[in-house]
């Protein structure tokens, strides 16, 4: 796992008791039953990891091939928050033609949990690898 960027403006920081995740290469989802098995995974691997009763800042931190990283976090209600770096930018105009949602006038998106499928297979042939993360500021204080 390559090490975090500590003069990163994205104010990540892992949780000591947890200690950092492992990151993993990324195999291209190609369909939608690939897509959600991929989540339920996910959604396992993160629930063994999470430490705390109200949880924020938990999700994960896609790497893109061709630079920055999405980091993704699903509120109690089933929502999707994701933090684009400026270094994915470029990946904007996919997220919005999967998602049919817009871009925001800043980097961190609010999405519907019913688009995180489409979003995902979507994005698929841009990952490179994955990691969970166990803290992760969004610039919201509140999901």
């Amino acid at each position: 796992m390559s090490d975090l960027n500590k003069d990163s403006n994205q104010d990540i920081e892992h949780d000591s008791s947890i200690g950092p995740q492992p990151e993993y290469p990324w195999i291209v989802l190609t369909t939608t039953y690939d897509v959600e098995m991929w989540i339920d995974n996910y959604n396992r691997e993160l629930q063994r990891v999470i430490s705390d009763k109200n949880p924020v800042g938990y999700g994960i931190c896609f790497s893109l091939l061709h630079g920055g990283e999405i980091y993704l976090h699903t509120t109690s209600e089933g929502e999707i928050v994701l933090d684009v770096t400026p270094e994915a930018e470029w990946v904007a105009p996919v997220i919005t033609a999967t998602t049919q949602i817009h871009a925001p006038s800043g980097q961190i998106w609010a999405l519907p949990g019913e688009v995180l499928t489409q979003m995902i297979l979507g994005l698929s042939t841009l990952i490179a690898s994955t990691r969970l993360v166990t803290r992760h500021d969004f610039k919201i204080r509140k999901y």
